[in-house]
């Protein structure tokens, strides 16, 4: 299967905008995105509501597989922005937990701009706090089984 393709598709906004995951697991989520037009903002450099949406999109997935593939929510989103990304440059993006507790978990975002002739400078940090453990709705069950099936190919 594709990372790339529609059907490997573990976040929507992320996969609209670009976002190819690498690594998908309880203690760890990472990917990639290109910064192209559709996220940046008008003076061409990476939009701070999508660094936003990479921390709440990379954690809650983690969290969400922390939980044994319970239900996540999001409740609190810190993040700070350290430099810019800029058009055409590449961001790398890495998740991990700082707390797992039943109902509460803590996650970590850092968002770096990777270029092969430079060390990676980071753009942004971010902690998410999420309620865990929720039950899943039934009109949303069968999201359970696309998630496992996304990080089993992974």
């Amino acid at each position: 299967m594709d990372p790339k393709s529609a059907e490997f598709t573990a976040d929507n906004p992320l996969h609209i905008l670009g976002f190819v995951f690498e690594e998908l697991s309880a203690t760890r989520v990472s990917g990639r995105l290109a910064v192209t037009d559709k996220c940046c903002q008008p003076f061409k450099v990476l939009h701070g509501g999508v660094s936003a949406l990479i921390a709440e999109g990379l954690a809650s997935l983690g969290a969400g597989i922390a939980s044994g593939y319970k239900r996540v929510a999001g409740v609190h989103l810190s993040i700070h922005h350290i430099r810019p990304a800029a058009l055409g440059e590449s961001v790398f993006a890495e998740s991990f937990p700082v707390s797992v507790g039943k109902n509460i978990q803590v996650w970590e975002v850092r968002l770096w701009k990777t270029k092969e002739t430079e060390k990676k400078k980071m753009i942004s940090t971010s902690r998410v706090t999420l309620l865990s453990g929720l039950p899943v709705p039934d009109h949303a069950k069968d999201s359970l089984d696309q998630l496992k099936k996304f990080v089993s190919k992974l």
